[in-house]
């Protein structure tokens, strides 16, 4: 199904597809334990029965209606203080992509949701391994809602309801040039365009600059987001005093 060769140096040159299966992400995971993984390969299914999200929810996916798919990265390059920054290379190749859709509609929602206009259309889930203070291999999870049309979350969306599209987008062709934007955007991290990356990145963010209801420890506050830290932590101006955040520590009240 998803025969075809990516105009990349290396990411989707090796493909595997799996009509159904728990977790793109598990099966990616166990090539690297079994020590046959190629950097740049592709597990993708049209079906994933137990997709994860970020904080452990359920991804909700319709089988053979989105791209559900995960990519085996090796950045030995990135100590494991930075992989932060893997986060914000991988965004801005999706949105890279997915703007030449719905253009600037698109907003990256920290620390890893793509938004169009105020909705979710994707997310992604990176889990690193780590060999001493480096990365050795990251299994990146991207879930992008493409045709399906209807959902249980009111507040998420998908390609076709954001576009003029009247017939269902054909997923083998769209992977192809995703792919070539995901490794344009790795590469400029590989070759230490972290200035340009997180200029665009804060650019593309979610809420930025402007005041906005968060949720942390139970107790909501208004806050402006002001930055994002090498560490990946979120920095918010809550009157006279900067709060910085990890994951799962802060949430929006959208």
């Amino acid at each position: 199904m998803y025969k075809f060769r990516p105009k990349t140096l290396f990411l989707g040159q090796n493909i595997n597809y799996l009509p159904t299966c728990q977790s793109t992400n598990d099966v990616a995971a166990s090539l690297i334990t079994s020590e046959i993984a190629l950097e740049g390969t592709v597990v993708i299914t049209g079906n994933q029965t137990a997709g994860r999200g970020q904080r452990g929810n359920h991804w909700e996916a319709q089988p053979g209606q989105n791209l559900t798919f995960s990519v085996i990265l090796q950045p030995t390059f990135l100590q494991a203080s930075d992989q932060f920054w893997l986060n914000i290379a991988i965004s801005l190749g999706i949105s890279d992509w997915l703007a030449t859709y719905v253009g600037n509609r698109l907003k990256i929602k920290w620390p890893n949701d793509l938004y169009v206009h105020e909705r979710k259309i994707g997310g992604i889930l990176i889990e690193n391994t780590l060999y001493g203070y480096t990365i050795a291999w990251s299994v990146v999870g991207i879930g992008l809602n493409i045709n399906q049309s209807r959902f249980q979350i009111p507040t998420a969306t998908s390609l076709i309801n954001e576009t003029p599209n009247e017939q269902d987008f054909v997923l083998p062709e769209l992977l192809p040039t995703l792919l070539e934007s995901l490794e344009r955007r790795y590469l400029s991290l590989r070759t230490g365009q972290r200035d340009v990356l997180k200029t665009n990145y804060l650019q593309l963010l979610f809420r930025y600059q402007e005041e906005s209801e968060f949720m942390a420890n139970g107790e909501g506050f208004r806050g402006i987001i002001v930055g994002v830290e090498e560490t990946g932590r979120l920095a918010i101006q809550v009157g006279e005093t900067l709060r910085n955040f990890a994951f799962k520590e802060v949430e929006f009240v959208i």
